[in-house]
């Protein structure tokens, strides 16, 4: 029978490139896996991260074999983002790609008797053949999901095939009831004396189905009456077990835990599962953690799961990469509908070797999670407009979608949209369903935008298939006022922002789709803003899991049904001024506030309810009452409150702008503007103006006033940044810049010879 070994223990490991032991090495430091060389500079904004060639060592013994002509797999569940596999000195495999498994037959490299030397070497350096070419998180190097060795006797379920489980559950509702499961198993080294044993069994371990046939021809179909259908409200799973069968000797087995469920996708109706219109609401999510980085065990995944859960998500979109499975098997167990995508992300590498690999992940991905019942969608491409359109880049998506459909017929495929894309390009008709990644009320425009263009765009498409696969505001929990407003990085502004998106939402059920960004400030080495280096902190939770924003209880009260009430503002603690205003976020019809004891009186509303109080000086006790469901906090009237509320550059950015202007002159920015060839201006790519200094720093303070990032020539974000234009740029800030920036940016760029 099969048997896998855990090797995550007392592991050697350097972090150079080192080169290649010829013996387990005595001065390497000792590892457990997971590990991640990143788990601290991946995040902590000093100084970028090590993105380099580092080397793993550990020695095993050659297990037992019960039967002759047994082999040995090594399993990597992940190596970020490039490996190469050695045992006793010879290499065995490499991987390209830093999320998927990939495994290696190495029975033929090992010694029977004494110790072995296993091997593998990861890179998470650039590299143009591989995916992600460039994108806003960190790319974690190292043996971040652990490594196993699977024995298996020489006839066996197949390890060799994009590294997938060896068998795919396929199950249909019928119409009277029942269901469907078709079945399939690889078999390898298969012959007449092998045959293949199929048990379906139910939560309680009963068997509802069962089916043998030949190892030769091992596929089935097995009906299940009165089936028991899979939902966010009722996750059943059944557990497919096929038994490779040798006489009356079980040679090897293989499971999967799977559910049956119908979804299609309406550009009217949304969502429909299981016959029924669903509107999916639920977040984006990274997989990493405070200084633990992508370093995570099966308690921390599931822990991420149980607080999306609690926040009332019916969906997921796992960004940007193949997952653990661990995180999906959470997702199949609690209920959650997801997005699985591949990290073809940002800019897109013409080589055709970066093709192929963009190909290679998709294979992974789908043929490794093809039996979650969580997953509708795969999808194939993330904001890949950014780096620009051509035919080439639409070829490729077509190919893609067309080898997703050939390897999983039954799923949706997907597409997530920068927010400049043209409404009529080409990319929305390559997928089933397509996303907008849009910021308006951050990067760009005001928060009410977000309604008409959504509402705009279903109405001149009403064909499509529209979700609003990303949105979000930064809030750092430092920052506290009572005039929260767009870039002052505020917990309160981003609770204002969610406070908009999830009624908008709420009231436009033929979004099919819609995930915040994000559900946890997350790792990204390249970004410095809001006082806060190297993340991104646009989540509803911190990266340490610790704190929950007030964001995150404005979802809770619009899709949970357990009663809930929430004061808003705890962590602005001292508050100066005659009166406060008390924000509350509550699922019930009607809320009662009480201020040191006294009713200050009771408001019916739907889910915000705000009040206007006086408090006492010194310390005061406020408890919001909704139904059985209460909160406190405590807030401190004072004289003055404390500095560190308010970001510096936020009134900086103000007056940035005043002085922007004072730089132009008398110009008339009224005028048309030009755009002579000779001459730099706003149409031209970042790229091409890098080109000269002047004109460069120009950009980069226009950049730095219209969107608070920090553009540097060939550091942080700047691959996905160098072939967008300041016209572009400037278009997506929108309302957030005064009238005439653009003609003023443009005055100053025409000043300057392209010679």
């Amino acid at each position: 029978m099969r048997k896998i070994i855990e090797l995550n223990k007392d592991w050697r490991f350097i972090q150079q490139d080192a080169g290649l032991p010829e013996r387990l090495p005595e001065g390497w430091e000792t590892v457990d896996l997971p590990h991640t060389w990143n788990a601290v500079d991946g995040h902590d904004g000093k100084d970028g991260y090590y993105r380099g060639k580092c080397w793993y060592a550990k020695s095993f013994e050659m297990p037992k074999q019960p039967l002759p002509g047994g082999r040995l797999f090594v399993e990597v569940l992940a190596a970020g983002q490039q490996a190469s596999v050695y045992v006793n000195g010879t290499e065995v495999t490499s991987h390209e790609g830093g999320y998927s498994i990939f495994r290696a037959d190495i029975t033929e490299q090992c010694r029977e008797e004494g110790k072995n030397l296993l091997v593998i070497a990861c890179s998470n350096e650039q590299k143009d053949s591989v995916y992600p070419q460039s994108a806003d998180f960190t790319f974690y190097g190292g043996l971040y999901r652990g490594v196993n060795l699977v024995s298996v006797p020489d006839t066996h379920f197949d390890l060799d095939y994009y590294g997938g489980p060896g068998i795919t559950v396929t199950p249909r509702p019928c119409e009277d009831g029942g269901a469907e499961f078709d079945i399939v198993t690889y078999v390898k080294n298969p012959d007449e004396n092998f045959t293949v044993l199929y048990s379906i069994l139910d939560p309680e371990g009963k068997e509802v189905g069962y089916a043998c046939c030949s190892s030769e021809d091992p596929a089935v179909k097995v009906y299940v009456p009165d089936a028991h259908l899979w939902s966010p409200e009722d996750p059943f799973l059944y557990t497919v077990i096929a038994d490779l069968q040798r006489r009356n000797e079980a040679y090897d087995e293989v499971s999967a835990a799977v559910g049956v469920r119908s979804f299609s996708c309406d550009p009217e109706n949304g969502f429909i599962l299981n016959g029924k219109p669903t509107p999916l609401r639920g977040v984006s999510r990274h997989q990493d953690l405070l200084y633990q980085g992508n370093a995570l065990t099966w308690e921390d995944h599931y822990e991420d799961a149980l607080i999306i859960k609690e926040l009332g998500a019916n969906t997921i979109r796992l960004a940007h990469y193949q997952h653990s499975q661990d995180f999906y098997d959470a997702c199949d167990e609690l209920g959650f509908v997801v997005w699985a995508e591949i990290p073809f992300i940002s800019v897109m590498n013409p080589d055709p070797d970066a093709h192929q690999n963009c190909i290679s992940q998709l294979k992974e991905l789908i043929v490794q999670n093809y039996n979650h019942p969580s997953i509708c969608f795969w999808g194939i491409s993330n904001e890949i407009l950014i780096g620009g359109i051509s035919q080439q880049l639409i070829d490729h998506h077509r190919e893609l979608n067309d080898i997703a459909k050939e390897l999983d017929p039954g799923r949706l495929t997907a597409i997530a949209h920068v927010s400049m894309t043209p409404e009529d390009s080409p990319m929305h008709t390559i997928t089933d369903v397509i996303g907008y990644n849009h910021y308006f009320g951050w990067y760009g425009g005001k928060i009410e935008d977000n309604g008409p263009w959504m509402d705009n765009f279903h109405k001149n498409h009403p064909e499509l298939c529209l979700g609003l696969t990303e949105y979000g505001c930064e809030g750092i929990i430092t920052y506290q006022g009572p005039n929260p407003a767009c870039k002052d990085y505020s917990e309160a502004y981003q609770a204002l922002y969610h406070e908009y998106m999830a009624k908008m939402l709420n009231e436009r059920p033929w979004i099919w789709g819609s995930y915040v960004w994000n559900m946890f400030d997350f790792g990204c080495a390249a970004r410095n803003e809001g006082g806060v280096a190297g993340r991104n902190n646009k989540g509803l939770v911190t990266m340490d899991r610790k704190t929950k924003k007030d964001s995150y209880y404005i979802y809770q009260a619009y899709w949970t049904k357990e009663p809930m009430v929430h004061l808003c503002g705890k962590r602005y603690a001292k508050r100066a001024g005659d009166t406060t205003q008390i924000r509350i976020y509550s699922n019930q019809p009607a809320v009662t506030l009480f201020l040191n004891g006294e009713p200050v009186g009771e408001q019916e509303g739907d889910k915000v309810f705000v009040f206007n109080v006086s408090l006492s000086p010194g310390t005061n006790i406020l408890l919001a009452s909704a139904g059985n469901a209460k909160d406190t906090m405590t807030l401190e009237r004072v004289e003055e409150e404390p500095s560190i509320y308010v970001l510096p550059e936020f009134n900086e950015r103000a007056e940035g702008v005043a002085n922007w202007f004072k730089t132009v002159g008398d110009l008339d920015l009224k005028a048309p503007m030009e755009f002579p060839e000779d001459r730099y201006s706003i149409r031209d790519s970042m790229e091409e103006i890098a080109k000269n200094p002047e004109a460069f720093q120009i950009v980069a303070e226009a950049v730095k006033l219209a969107m608070n990032m920090e553009v540097k020539l060939g550091e942080g974000m700047w691959d996905m940044m160098k072939n967008m234009s300041m016209e572009g740029i400037v278009s997506m800030a929108g309302s957030m810049l005064p009238e005439g920036f653009a003609e003023s940016l443009n005055a100053k760029l025409t000043k300057i010879s392209k010679g």
